[in-house]
């Protein structure tokens, strides 16, 4: 405890304050607005809620100039003069030529290809090259594998006498009926046993490749890996995290990042029926949690304003916008106050729309828009361990009072409608920044239509001269000298139109005048700065179908050259990508179904998360390219002895991004197909020479009945008729010869 010597702090305090908490704040004695006098715990809840408002205000403060280059790429995507834009009195024309829409979404669509382009969420589990706690390979014992049987190969029918027994071995395993039956549940697939298998008889198993291709071994760690990669992608299908994802990546694109926040706890409803003892169907919904993912938009999210990345933040803000029905809904989620929403509702709504909102705006609605929302913010940061227990957080009896302790707490109206510690082990902020263009000296990045932002200008600025320049020059502007004309005539002028001339006056009264054409000149400038916004985004107009064809582009190999080239830019996008949003959120992942997946599951391996962006779409393209490489040069006699063919086949099948398990014989099923195939292949070859035997047996005995056939009349050229060959030259005393 500390008096506080300044009675000013604050002008509810009405004595010396009593408690000394986080960020140096003081309480004392505090009445509320009935004049009731307020418990310690109430003033600290209170003051919570006072300084998470203050840091949203700080974090406010500090993205103000980050709000002016968002609302002004906002306009330029929108083709809209902004507010500030004044037009002189010369200038009629205001139109507003959408160079960066067509940029902004020509970078989204090429991201969108690069990333989704396999159909496949772009994150992977892979175990590292050196896997620790767990074997890289794992082999059947020799006196194990003694008993494994080595008949599949050339499989044979059991007797229908012969009863099927229970193998010893439960590795022995053969064909349906032969006896050989695994028991419940297991299975055995590509040359690799089942978990549950394999943990029952792991004593029979050894550390080490197996030097024999008739003995069967195991990888622990790629097996571990692959199933926590069909897990997650699993998840984030089910959670429509795909469509989450490409709208964080299309304001990354417009205004320089994206957030997505997640994984978090969801309560899925799963939609069920079951039919009961009298035939009808009753509905019994199942409830499962499983982790989503979710857009947040970047006028929506608030940083710590001292930090540049995600790692350094203390905190971050997320403000929330609410109706009354959705502030109830916060009621029912886990360790919300029911009161203090209550209390929040009887105080009224509160949301105040921000300047950047009106700009926002499409139409002319009334500021008044939005009085009847709520305005709800969501903190995750740092708090003191001692100022949490006062305010009444259960903390762990390890955690010291001086120690920093994450918390997650939402308040609205200056109450806290909840506060808790961070439910996530190991704690971290759920959020996720991700940049188009990486500003290493702030938070915030770059977007495509900042980038292009005075090339946008100076093409507008150029297209409005052009037209009001047409305007002029498309038509006549007449000079009237009026001391030539009789008075009183009208000066409107049209076709056929008489003037009254003074008599004795010479020369012409009337000239018509024409103006310049400059519009050629401007739009010189026009196609210009065109092309430098080409060289200030990366993104070249030919690559998003730009019409005519210019030098390199008249050939297939010279457009390709420069669609490579054109592509590098993207490729360094991508790997921003990678770095600061796919490879932490499949962290985030593992370390959420570590932590509270439900279901069955053994990932047990030293595994590591891989971004499937550019660079990994490659390595898996070149990768499989020598797969098959190398499957070719196997089918050499002298080579395939050494080359366990099965495993080839599989990852050659797993780099197409196709299931192994699904499309591959295991070795018991591969033996039995080719034992068919050779049977078919014999049962033809017999067949073939049978005919050939029967063939030649009928051409020595004649026809089909059996009679000797006629001689064939060869005719005179001694082709039987045919017009193919020259025959023979009858001679003379032969039959045809005309000599």
């Amino acid at each position: 405890m500390q008096d506080n010597d300044n009675d000013d702090t604050f002008d509810n305090i009405t004595k010396p304050g009593i408690l000394e908490t986080a960020d140096n704040i003081y309480f004392g004695k505090v009445e509320d607005e009935d004049g009731v006098e307020m418990t310690i715990e109430a003033q600290l809840r209170s003051n919570l809620a006072g300084l998470i408002e203050s840091r949203f205000t700080d974090a406010e403060l500090s993205r103000d100039a980050d709000e002016k280059r968002w609302i002004t790429a906002y306009h330029n995507f929108r083709g809209i003069y902004g507010k500030s834009v004044r037009f002189r009195e010369s200038e009629k024309s205001r139109v507003f030529i959408k160079i960066t829409k067509t940029k902004v979404l020509a970078a989204y669509g090429q991201l969108i290809d690069v990333i989704f382009g396999t159909g496949k969420f772009p994150i992977g589990v892979m175990p590292t090259d050196l896997p620790e706690g767990v074997a890289e390979y794992m082999r059947l014992t020799q006196k194990a594998s003694e008993g494994i049987e080595t008949s599949a190969a050339t499989p044979t029918m059991p007797e229908a006498s012969e009863a099927p027994t229970e193998p010893e071995n439960p590795f022995d395993v053969g064909y349906a009926g032969d006896g050989r039956t695994l028991k419940p549940g297991a299975t055995y697939g590509s040359g690799k046993y089942i978990e549950d298998v394999i943990n029952e008889n792991i004593e029979q198993f050894e550390e080490g490749a197996s030097p024999d291709p008739e003995i069967p071994e195991i990888a622990p760690a790629k097996m571990a890996a692959r199933n926590m990669e069909k897990l997650i992608h699993d998840q984030i299908e089910e959670s429509n995290g795909n469509s989450e994802l490409r709208n964080a990546i299309f304001e990354s694109t417009l205004f320089g990042t994206g957030i997505i926040k997640g994984p978090f706890n969801y309560n899925k409803t799963l939609h069920n029926w079951v039919k009961g003892e009298d035939g009808q169907r009753t509905y019994q919904p199942v409830n499962v949690r499983v982790p989503r993912i979710e857009f947040v938009s970047i006028w929506d999210f608030f940083p710590d304003p001292n930090a540049t990345t995600m790692e350094e933040c203390e905190f971050v803000i997320h403000r929330h916008k609410m109706n009354k029905s959705q502030l109830r809904a916060l009621s029912r989620m886990p360790y919300f106050s029911k009161d203090e929403i209550r209390n929040c509702l009887m105080l009224g709504p509160n949301y105040v729309e921000k300047d950047y909102e009106h700009e926002l705006k499409d139409d002319n609605r009334q500021s008044d828009y939005g009085t009847s929302k709520f305005e709800v913010l969501e903190y995750w940061g740092i708090m003191d361990a001692e100022y949490c227990r006062e305010i009444g957080m259960d903390l762990p009896d390890n955690v010291d009072d001086l120690d920093e302790i994450q918390v997650n707490a939402w308040v609205c109206n200056g109450l806290v409608l909840r506060a808790v510690v961070n439910p996530f082990t190991p704690a971290r902020i759920p959020y996720h920044a991700f940049s188009y263009e990486r500003n290493p000296y702030s938070f915030f990045g770059i977007g495509v239509a900042e980038n292009m932002h005075d090339s946008q200008q100076i093409m507008n600025g150029h297209a409005r001269m052009a037209i009001d320049n047409l305007a002029l020059s498309g038509s006549l502007v007449f000079e009237v000298d009026e001391t030539m004309l009789a008075a009183g005539q009208s000066m409107e002028i049209y076709p056929g139109k008489i003037f009254r001339r003074q008599s004795g006056m010479p020369g012409q009264s009337i000239h018509g005048l024409k103006f310049p054409n400059t519009s050629q000149e401007n739009m010189m400038m026009f196609d210009k700065f065109r092309q430098l916004a080409d060289e200030q985004t990366g993104i070249p107009s030919y690559s998003h179908g730009q019409t005519g064809v210019q030098s390199m582009t008249r050939t297939a190999s010279g457009m390709s050259m420069l669609l490579g080239a054109a592509s590098l830019n993207i490729k360094t996008v991508v790997k921003n990508l990678d770095d600061f949003l796919l490879k932490p959120l499949g962290k985030a992942y593992f370390q959420w179904n570590m932590q509270f997946f439900e279901g069955e599951l053994d990932v047990r391996g030293d595994l590591e998360i891989k971004a499937m962006g550019t660079n990994s779409l490659m390595q898996k393209e070149v990768r499989s390219q020598r797969l098959t490489m190398f499957l070719q040069t196997a089918q050499n006699p002298a080579i395939a002895p050494f080359v366990k063919m099965s495993k080839l086949i599989s990852e050659l099948a797993y780099s197409l991004d196709l299931d192994p398990d699904e499309i591959l014989n295991d070795p018991e099923e591969a033996a039995i197909a080719a034992k068919i195939i050779g049977m078919q292949n014999n049962v033809g070859q017999q067949t073939e020479e049978q005919a050939q035997a029967s063939g030649e047996q009928s051409g020595a005995m004649g026809g089909p009945d059996g009679t000797p056939a006629e001689p064939q009349d060869l005719g005179t050229t001694g082709t039987g008729g045919g017009n193919i060959g020259t025959g023979n030259v009858p001679q003379a005393g032969e039959s045809g010869f005309s000599g």
